[in-house]
């Protein structure tokens, strides 16, 4: 699968460059959403602007995974959905669930509040 990758200072930007997003390439984009898991910046902006379809299976593994990130208090913002995926979402009541934004700046904004939150939090705690 082909993705575009720009990294920012606290987060990376992952795009995949393609417009449908099929059930065989759940397991490549899976596997590149976890290796973040391991490195020094692990908060994601996932750009969806390309995609105008995506496999069921997929959007299961994708709503997963984010909810996977938080547990491990890092970001993963959804941005840039096409009208007909956010439908599929609200069908399958995701939309509660996920963090998503219209757009690619709008996510940039929220990974960095959770930033703060999260330093704020750790001082907070540190001076318990």
């Amino acid at each position: 699968m082909n993705v575009k990758i720009d990294t920012k200072e606290k987060f990376s930007v992952i795009t995949p460059e393609v417009s449908e997003l099929t059930a065989n390439m759940s397991d490549n984009l899976l596997n590149l959403l976890q290796s973040y898991l391991q490195k020094d910046i692990p908060h994601i902006v996932l750009n969806l602007k390309n995609v105008q379809q995506i496999d069921e299976n997929v959007m299961d593994a994708i709503v997963n995974e984010q909810q996977s990130f938080y547990q491990e208090n890092f970001s993963f913002v959804i941005c840039c959905l096409h009208a007909d995926i956010i439908a599929k979402l609200e069908d399958k009541e995701y939309l509660d669930s996920m963090n998503i934004t219209p757009s690619e700046s709008e996510a940039w904004d929220i990974v960095q509040m959770e930033e703060i939150e999260r330093e704020l939090l750790n001082d907070f705690d540190d001076n318990q």
